[in-house]
């Protein structure tokens, strides 16, 4: 079947349209289909990120700069980085502080964090659930097991935590 729009190549796409007035098909071939910003299996698919990191890498440092400065936690460098695309630890970024402060500024829009912040729960609120739920735990294996004194005993427990 020949493309609906430009009538010279095969269609690859079906595009199905439904509105009010019905549904209409039309058949594209993979040229026009790419100019609707339709991607086929053919096409291969765009990849800013990667071009981005290549051109990140191309700006990095000269390699003496690069082999000369090394994290002292974890000693990976800035031609890990260039090579991998990844810093070795959260102390890389004092380490190489200079080398990254711009190409935080192009990714980010800013070199310093302006978003939410994780906040972990707080440790009494985990550790008295674990524990309330440890103990809850215990009691059903001591009703089952008709071990009553206990079971008495854990309540007790779960009731001075609650």
């Amino acid at each position: 079947m020949l493309c609906d729009n430009c009538k010279e190549r095969d269609s690859v796409v079906t595009l199905t349209r439904s509105d009010a007035q019905g549904v209409t098909e039309l058949h594209l071939c993979e040229k026009c289909a790419a100019e609707r910003g339709i991607e086929t299996q053919l096409t291969a698919p765009k990849q800013p990120l990667t071009d981005f990191i290549l051109a990140v890498q191309k700006q990095l440092p000269t390699t003496t700069v690069m082999e000369s400065s090394r994290c002292s936690f974890c000693s990976s460098t800035l031609r890990d980085f260039k090579n991998t695309g990844r810093l070795g630890c959260s102390y890389c970024y004092a380490a190489f502080e200079s080398s990254l402060r711009d190409l935080l500024r192009r990714v980010h829009g800013h070199s310093r964090h302006q978003g939410k912040r994780y906040q972990p729960p707080l440790p009494r609120v985990a550790e008295g659930a674990t524990v309330l739920a440890e103990l809850r735990d215990r009691l059903r294996r001591a009703i089952e097991q008709e071990q009553f004194e206990e079971a008495a005993r854990l309540r007790d427990q779960i009731k001075v935590l609650e």
